[in-house]
């Protein structure tokens, strides 16, 4: 056999896998149930920060943390729909306790807030970090939402491939600049907490880290699946360095499942066309998406519990590359010189 059909007989056989295990996580969650929000604790005093909190999944999670009596800081890149955000969830909550609130309702009323952050941009990141600094507020909760999906190759403004950039470096810097804050916020028995939202995209996943940014072949779905693997090797990472220091933190990932949210848009119209018919019978609405996430944020059962990878509120099993330690620590040696961290 010549060289040539050796290469198209491999890009075969890559295609057919990719589409076997696609069709494998399909089945999968088709037949697992949804998981619904179960009854939470309040959360009084606690303050939360919700990458990407003004639309889809993160809107869900914001209005259920502030539903819990949190402050809620909304971090997003589009002022206008972040702050027509904080409005709903201000309103929305006005009508669920009725024209007679109690003071402390008031009081926590207004605490959603939006702040501007571009998670494409490291100059932004940093921004953000020091005007949330800036307030001196406590943090006990950071939820890793925000992302975009299969979109066109694309760079930053930093020039990293944009799923890579603003998905899994965006969020390594915010939450490395924002360590210390979680750290002062936690106490042994009340955990602060870091939630990461990956995805079973990540399965199949690779991570190659002389190509990080995707410049030798660039598949937009190959760049997806690479952040969200890289997303789970440094939420791996991160909590098992906390524990060496017994730092009262935990970091917890999650797989929100097929969820019919805005990150579609990017699908080729026919592909659009085909998804259409299958919308409710797949696909996870975005309270439902939203849920394993609002679990790991406040659920009592998890107090003091990280280094997990939940599906429908429950530990679940990460690809086997996502526990490869030596991979763990290349990666966060590689993203901290392309951050710029020492």
């Amino acid at each position: 056999m010549s060289q040539t059909k050796t290469v198209l007989v491999s890009v075969k056989h890559l295609f057919f896998l990719d589409i076997t295990k696609k069709l494998k996580i399909i089945i999968f969650k088709f037949f697992h149930n949804f998981l619904s929000c179960p009854d939470l604790p309040k959360q009084n005093g606690k303050v939360a920060i919700v990458t990407g909190g003004a639309r889809g999944m993160g809107y869900e999670i914001s209005r259920h943390l502030a539903s819990l009596d949190m402050h809620v800081v909304i971090a997003g890149n589009e002022e206008h729909e972040g702050l027509a955000a904080v409005k709903k969830i201000r309103e929305e909550l006005n009508q669920g306790k009725g024209a007679a609130c109690s003071t402390d309702f008031v009081i926590s009323l207004f605490l959603v807030e939006f702040m501007y952050l571009d998670l494409a941009s490291l100059t932004s990141v940093r921004h953000f970090v020091q005007r949330y600094k800036a307030k001196g507020l406590p943090l006990h909760v950071l939820v890793n939402n925000a992302g975009v999906m299969l979109v066109p190759e694309r760079r930053t403004e930093d020039g990293f491939e944009l799923h890579f950039g603003l998905n899994y470096l965006g969020h390594f810097l915010l939450t490395n600049l924002l360590l210390d804050v979680l750290k002062k916020s936690g106490k042994p028995g009340k955990c602060s907490r870091i939630v990461i939202m990956s995805s079973a995209t990540h399965y199949g996943g690779r991570l190659t880290l002389d190509d990080l940014q995707g410049r030798m072949c660039y598949s937009a779905h190959g760049a997806y699946a690479q952040s969200k693997l890289a997303l789970l090797l440094f939420s791996y990472h991160l909590q098992d360095q906390l524990w060496v220091r017994g730092d009262p933190v935990t970091v917890n990932a999650v797989d929100p499942g097929m969820v019919d949210t805005a990150l579609y848009d990017n699908l080729s119209s026919p592909a659009q066309l085909a998804k259409k018919p299958f919308t409710k019978l797949l696909f996870r609405t975005p309270a439902e998406g939203a849920s394993t996430a609002i679990y790991a944020a406040a659920a009592s059962e998890l107090e003091g519990i990280g280094g997990l990878y939940l599906y429908n509120g429950r530990k679940t099993e990460s690809s086997a590359l996502s526990y490869d330690q030596r991979l763990q620590t290349k990666l966060w040696k590689e993203s901290c010189a392309l951050v710029g961290l020492q």
